[in-house]
């Protein structure tokens, strides 16, 4: 694959182009101070078509479509569970979560259980998505981006790394969260444009070009099983994907309801919104992009499947697919990849900086801080963050085979002690600071004692098992501790739950198509 000077214009201009979009929508009127609400939520004035497609854009990156593409060479479409069942989970954060965190106007979600909660349970969540942010997910993307602008252009490891670093710092660092979502709007449309522009010449040459629908025919001729939906026990990814409990197994839930409904970086879009009614439209529209995924990014991995059958490593998968593409369509479809993974370094490193500053610099400061010094102290941050993700990605990651994997796994020690926590902080008025504590403490503990004594069993089944019992846990300390209303519980009956009349009809027909991909394909 060789780049020629064509595909490095069109690179440059989509650099140049977001960088100056990314300046001219965060702007301030003269005279006019920028305050930590603009910087960090944009105002509280994003429109819903703005935060469907930043919800997108921060979502998938480089671990999606090189990781998950690489999981479609190795797996098949089954892997599409993860992004299939999130439109789901998505109507679910909008009708019932969203109601509750914009009407306490918060910035964050540590901030939301210090306020049902105490500094305690706030601090202890923000250290542990702090280390997650730049330890995971921010070395993921880096690492995992890194490893396809070096198969594409030859570029080493480490260059590639920084280039990505400093790409993210020039348009998101002056602007913040505004200049993030409003440009995101222009890396979705990239991002959809380029894998399905893999997939349509993936597809056309499996078939001497006689068309995509000839080529997808073909491809189910000869790998059947890769369009399985449900694995069989006999499946050797069975322990990551396990039959039919990748659907009906509370593992999978946990991991979406953890992910869209109080990850920081995801639901500071929501929490940006001019209205309940605005932040709901704009999920359900993420909702509808998420049914594209499949066809964005692990329908190139299993192409690759029959056109690469020889790639050494799954995750080389969707950057060896480009090499099919024709000059100009490459430096633009490369300009996508490179879309989707500084839109997420941009979304990640802003909502580190919010959490840093907001829920530890603020709170702990003696002295009363301006709102031009909390600017100043985020964008500190984000230069931090993403220097420690620099140096330490090749060290983490260097060696592992599937990151895609690795990181559901990962995370999967975690989520369900926070799913718990917030489940309970939210809709039950006896849960108590200690039973969260009680909740934290036992989920991460148990998720590791399973994971050595059992290490079989299929980590979403783990994450079922320590949702249970820590909830139990949970449960019985606040029994101990009197059963008692707390004083600082949610009165839910001063929040509206009703959704419109369309977003109703939307949840039917998403709920309709899923139904339908799996009972035909499953």
């Amino acid at each position: 694959m060789i780049f020629n000077t064509l595909d490095w214009i069109i690179v440059g201009l989509y650099c140049i182009g977001i960088i100056s979009l990314a300046t001219y929508v965060s702007r301030t009127s003269i005279g006019k101070e920028r305050t930590a609400e603009d910087y960090f939520l944009a105002g509280r004035s994003l429109p819903w078509w703005a935060i469907g497609a930043s919800l997108i854009a921060a979502n998938i990156s480089a671990e999606q479509i090189i990781g998950m593409s690489g999981q479609g060479f190795v797996v098949g479409m089954a892997i599409a569970v993860w992004e299939l069942t999130a439109a789901v989970a998505l109507i679910i954060v909008a009708k019932f979560f969203i109601p509750l965190f914009l009407e306490k106007k918060i910035y964050t979600m540590p901030q939301f259980l210090e306020e049902r909660f105490d500094r305690r349970v706030s601090l202890t969540l923000s250290l542990f998505w702090l280390t997650l942010y730049i330890f995971i997910n921010l070395t993921t993307v880096l690492w995992l981006g890194s490893l396809a602008i070096n198969t594409l252009t030859g570029l080493s490891l480490i260059n590639g790394l920084i280039l990505l670093a400093l790409l993210s710092l020039a348009y998101s660092l002056s602007g913040g969260l505004k200049a993030v979502a409003m440009t995101d709007i222009v890396q979705v449309v990239l991002l959809i444009f380029g894998g399905l522009a893999v997939s349509y010449i993936a597809l056309n040459t499996i078939s001497n070009d006689a068309g995509v629908l000839s080529g997808l025919t073909i491809v189910y001729q000869e790998l059947p099983e890769k369009f399985d939906m449900i694995l069989s026990p006999d499946n050797p990814s069975y322990e990551n994907l396990p039959g039919i409990w990748i659907l009906l197994g509370a593992g999978v839930w946990i991991g979406h309801i953890s992910y869209w409904g109080f990850s920081q970086y995801i639901t500071q879009r929501a929490l940006a919104a001019k209205s309940v009614n605005e932040a709901q439209k704009g999920v359900m529209f993420a909702a509808y992009l998420k049914l594209l995924m499949p066809f964005v990014i692990v329908l190139p991995g299993i192409c690759a499947a029959i056109l690469f059958a020889d790639i050494e490593k799954s995750d080389q998968a969707y950057p060896t697919m480009m090499s099919l593409l024709p000059n100009g369509l490459l430096g633009l479809t490369f300009a996508a990849l490179i879309a989707a993974i500084v839109s997420s370094l941009a979304s990640m490193t802003n909502s580190i900086s919010t959490i840093f500053t907001m829920d530890i610099y603020r709170k702990f400061s003696r002295n009363n801080i301006s709102e031009s010094k909390l600017i100043s102290i985020g964008r500190n941050t984000v230069i931090f963050s993403l220097l420690i993700a620099v140096i330490v990605a090749k060290p983490l990651l260097g060696s592992v085979e599937s990151i895609f994997q690795h990181i559901q796994n990962f995370t999967g020690y975690f989520t369900p002690g926070i799913v718990v926590i917030f489940l309970v902080a939210l809709f039950w008025n006896k849960a108590t600071t200690l039973s969260t504590l009680v909740a934290a403490i036992s989920s991460l503990i148990l998720s590791i004692v399973l994971s050595f004594v059992y290490p079989e069993l299929p980590f979403i089944h783990r994450m079922g098992i320590v949702f249970f019992i820590s909830g139990f846990a949970c449960y019985m300390t606040a029994l101990i501790q009197g059963y008692q209303v707390q004083a600082k519980a949610i009165d839910l009956k001063g929040i509206d739950f009703r959704t419109s009349k369309s977003f109703n009809i939307n949840t039917f027909v998403i709920v309709f198509i899923l139904v339908l991909i799996y009972t035909t394909l499953g």
